[in-house]
Formats: structure tokens, sequence, C-alpha cells
């Protein structure tokens, strides 16, 4: 049964494995619930418009969703792969200029990974790593995403010349005069955070504009024990311009918990007090994008919260249900409505959802995994397809904190 609700159109062994595996280089169309039987449709689609589309038999799954607006109201789509079918090295971009009801390939852009976009001063930029595990970079485009500057050096857009470093499409956020953005490196210890930032009238392709936090190593200790990684870090300027890291943690048990890392207003300083720096959140063992919304004074956020019927043992896979959820300190999170759910939670999913505000709507990409006709996902976590999803009056439904 497919559901889909509420739409319209020491080191710790997850920080081991991810730390491991980069050293080695290895419109939802309503607003109410709709039922379908999967074994009377052959060929079932996701919800959703489909921006992109891997059978798993290529080995080649879709990862790393991310979404800028224009400054003409178009929509701009990237996303990487990852798998053993994949070079994990390269981005690929695309465009709707119809508010997301179609969607057109612009380019394949090499040498980028796990990225986000953002649009500042009127012009699109992506930044990420050059590579799985490769040094921070980011390129800039002055058409729309067709064309792209090449990160040649630490003046063109290199803004690390060593070391190796994780991350996924993470939100980019002014504050403070800066712009902000995390990012993880990978050490023989498991996976560090730190944020980066640079001022908002600076020449962003020059590295030396960047400044980089000190980084911060996870301690297995945490959580009495059972803390077992963080990552994916949001960063985030709250409603009293303090700039904080909200990052993933990998929990095996509910409630889920983020970390909440403080930076400096300058950019200089990272600081975490694992006695009063983590939080529960719905979702919080998964990647979510973290946004504040003046309108509301509210926080929210898409994240992968665990529902009553998941049947599994390991939460972090728990990918199945996607949540919009909201807070107005960070700390205090409510579910305020479930987007999109499926039954089986062992090759369906709908995850690593980045998204914006659209209007008295939220516009989001979401690396899915569901039916294709064909042999369907290779699992929850090895995504098929990448969709667009506007979730439309987001803020009329819930119940506040």
């Amino acid at each position: 049964m497919v559901n889909f609700r509420g739409v319209k159109p020491g080191v710790c062994l997850f920080q081991k494995q991810y730390a491991r595996a980069v050293l080695l280089g290895i419109a939802v169309t309503c607003a109410i619930l709709v039922t379908s039987t999967q074994s009377a449709v052959a060929d079932v689609t996701p919800p959703g418009v489909v921006i992109a589309h891997s059978f798993a038999r290529t080995g080649v799954y879709l990862g790393s969703p991310a979404i800028a607006i224009l400054p003409d109201g178009a929509y701009v789509v990237a996303h990487d792969t990852f798998g053993p079918g994949s070079r994990q090295n390269t981005e690929s971009l695309y465009e709707s200029r119809d508010e997301g009801r179609s969607w057109k390939k612009l380019v394949d852009v090499n040498g980028q990974y796990w990225s986000s976009l953002f649009v500042d001063h009127g012009l699109l930029y992506i930044v990420g790593t050059s590579g799985f595990s490769g040094l921070p970079c980011i390129r800039r485009s002055a058409d729309g995403g067709r064309s792209w500057s090449v990160p040649r050096d630490i003046g063109t857009g290199m803004l690390s010349n060593e070391g190796k470093y994780f991350s996924a499409a993470v939100p980019v956020v002014v504050g403070n005069g800066r712009i902000w953005r995390s990012m993880e490196s990978v050490e023989p210890t498991g996976i560090w955070s730190f944020m980066m930032s640079a001022p908002i009238d600076s020449n962003l392709l020059d590295g030396r504009n960047w400044k980089f936090t000190n980084r911060l190593r996870p301690n297995a200790e945490w959580l009495n024990g059972r803390f077992r990684g963080w990552l994916e870090g949001n960063a985030v300027v709250t409603s009293h311009d303090a700039v904080v890291n909200v990052l993933r943690v990998y929990f095996n048990d509910l409630p889920e918990k983020v970390a909440l890392v403080s930076v400096s207003p300058d950019g200089t300083k990272a600081t975490f007090d694992p006695e009063s720096g983590f939080a529960d959140m719905p979702g919080g063992g998964k990647k979510f994008t973290i946004r504040f919304d003046s309108r509301s004074g509210l926080y929210w956020s898409l994240t992968n919260s665990v529902d009553a019927g998941y049947g599994g043992s390991n939460y972090e896979r728990a990918r199945n249900t996607l949540a919009l959820v909201a807070s107005r300190d960070l700390r205090n999170w409510s579910i305020r409505r479930v987007v999109l759910h499926h039954n089986d939670w062992s090759n369906h999913g709908f995850q690593y959802a980045d998204w914006q505000f659209d209007g008295n709507d939220i516009v989001a990409v979401v690396r899915t995994s569901f039916d294709d006709g064909d042999a369907g996902a290779h699992s929850q976590h090895d995504s098929n397809y990448i969709t667009f999803n506007r979730i439309a009056n987001f803020r009329d439904i819930g119940i506040e904190n």
C-alpha cells in the first residue's frame, strides 16, 4: 500500500564507515490522502514530478539534490550520483520555467560533488567538493546554470589545497555580513565538523576570502557512549543573529538527536558543549535542511521521521516517511504534517530533501527510492529518482509549539 499525505502539484562506527570509504576513495497533486495498490499498476511512478531517473541495474544511484530559485523565478536543481556504476565526481543541472511542472537538462558539471546551490547578487553559485572525498570548491554561473566557472586554484574557486572532505546539499545562508556553509573533514578518527564563511561583498571565487573555523572532533563517549557520528550540518542564522551549525547525529534510538554547534560572528571559532548541545528532533538521524521563516517566526525542515509502523532496527535507514517539522528555538520540534509515506521501508524512501520557500509554498527536491516498472530501487538508500514536490500553504497545517 502506498500513501501520499497532505501534499500538492574513539570513533563511532558510523563515522568510521564513512571515513574509511572516503579515505579509500572508494507535485504531489492534492491535499488529501491518496491511496493506490502497488500490484494493480505495472508501472508505478513516484509522487511529484520526476526530474531524473536511473534504473537500479545500472549501479548508478541518484543523490544529493539541491534547489535554488533564480531572480526571474526559474527553478534550478542539481544532483550527483553514487553507487558502483558512478564516477562520483559530477553534478547534473536542470531547470524549470513553469514552477516545477516540467524540467529540462542544462549541463553536467565534472569535478563537482556533494554540492549546494545558492544565489548571490543575482548570480548562481554551486559549492561543495571536487569529487568523492575531494577538496572544497565553488563555481559561479552568469547564465542560470548553463555554463560555469572552473576552479583551478585558490584564486578561482578552490577553497583548500589539502585534505579530504565530506558534505551534502546543505544550506547556504547570509548573516552578520557573511555567507555561511557547513562542511566536514574526513580524518583517521572520523568525520570532523567545521563552518566556512566569506564576506557578502567579497569575490566568492577567491579562496583567500573564505575563513574556516576550527574543526570539532567527535567523541564516542557522548550520549552515554551511544553517539556514533555527526555530519551534513546546517548553517542557521538564528532569530537573534547568532550563527549555529545544526548537525545530523547517528544515535540509533528514539527520539532522534541533532547537535547544535555555536559559531563566532567572525567565522573563526566553533564550540560544542556535549552536556547542552544535543536536542531531540524527528528525523535528526538523517540528512535534513533547516530554514527560518520570518513570517511564522519558525524554523522549518523536511525530515525522515520514524513512522509508528516502522519495523526495522536501524533508524538511520527509516526513510519511507517525509515529514514537515517546525520549531521556535531549534530544540523543540513538532511534526506539522506527513508529506510522503510508503508502508515499505526496505525499498522505498523520500530522503535528502532540499527545499526553498516560494511564497506560501515550499518547493522541494527529493532523493527518491520507488517503483519504476523495472526492478525498482536497489534499496531505500540507493535511490533511483530525483523528484520535485510542492507543499502548498505549508504554514496552514499543524499545531504551534
